[in-house]
């Protein structure tokens, strides 16, 4: 098993689109017990994007609108070895409300020196904290460019969120509801990207 990370080390989330890089977001580990990886990107936190690539499905989306750094109070995210998808949480407002549970499908985490590597799939799941039930994302979005971004896995993706959504309706929600009043170390600030970040090397779905 890989070492886990130390609290307050950081940790490099890359996407890695059709073997190779696409973004990389600096983030600092929460937790690790070599099983689940939570990990907290600060407002601030700069989006790195690769200078070299044959990019088959263009550039990232967030790059062709031009962001460059995470806005807001920032973002916990629980990922389990494994497991398509992982749990992010988000806060607002001067009062830091938690916002709800967004449930983001995607490759399961592949650890490398630096962090892990994995790849947002589009479709997701969002439970507003003040809402009796959840709601799929960017369902039309997901048909529209799932196609090209992974191809011969549309039926796996569809059946990931298929699973995610029975459980919910079962009541069986399997993380710890806790994380909502979480708050993060006031001495943790953004984090940059080590100099290798994109060449370090990969391993692609």
């Amino acid at each position: 098993m890989t070492t886990p990370f130390e609290p307050g080390a950081t940790v490099v989330r890359r996407e890695i689109m059709r073997g190779e890089p696409w973004i990389a977001i600096p983030q600092i580990c929460v937790h690790d017990d070599g099983e689940l990886l939570v990990t907290y990107t600060p407002g601030g936190s700069p989006f790195g994007y690769p200078e070299d690539g044959t990019f088959p499905v263009g550039r990232h989306p967030w790059l062709l609108a031009g962001s460059t750094h995470w806005r807001g109070h920032g973002r916990l995210e629980l990922h389990w070895t494994g497991v398509e998808h992982s749990v992010f949480l988000f806060w607002a407002g001067e009062e830091r409300e938690f916002q709800g549970w967004y449930l983001n499908l995607e490759d399961a985490p592949r650890r490398t020196p630096i962090g892990f590597d994995t790849l947002d799939h589009e479709l997701d799941i969002w439970w507003p904290a003040d809402a009796e039930t959840y709601e799929f994302k960017d369902v039309e979005e997901f048909e529209e460019t799932g196609p090209a971004r992974y191809p011969g896995r549309m039926a796996e993706i569809r059946a990931e969120g298929d699973r995610i959504a029975a459980r919910l309706d079962a009541g069986d929600l399997w993380w710890d509801k806790s994380w909502a009043d979480w708050t993060p170390d006031p001495s943790w600030t953004p984090r940059d990207l080590p100099p290798d970040w994109a060449t370090l090397p990969y391993e692609s779905r």
